[in-house]
């Protein structure tokens, strides 16, 4: 598993290097409706969107998936702790 990690995500963090290094020019963005705007570089435009995206999408599933790893974690310790247990008499 952390092999296909590294096979996947090296390549994906190289084009992403690639990706903001060829986009650094300043683009404006007009906030509307408010009556100003920012000037930031393109891939700022592109992969800060993305990241939010990312990071508002995983937030809630490892939220809503605690209950089940608590749970687990429980039980797993309920386990190891009834195999040290020597066996009654």
């Amino acid at each position: 598993m952390r092999f296909a990690v590294w096979l996947l995500g090296l390549p994906l963090a190289f084009l992403v290097v690639v990706f903001a290094v060829a986009n650094r020019q300043e683009i404006h963005l007009d906030l509307w409706p408010l009556p100003f705007g920012i000037d930031i570089p393109a891939y700022l435009a592109v992969l800060g969107p993305l990241a939010l995206g990312l990071v508002g999408g995983a937030l809630p599933v490892w939220l809503s998936s605690a209950a089940v790893r608590l749970r687990a974690n429980r039980l797993a310790r309920q386990l190891n702790a009834s195999r040290t247990t020597p066996p009654p008499s």
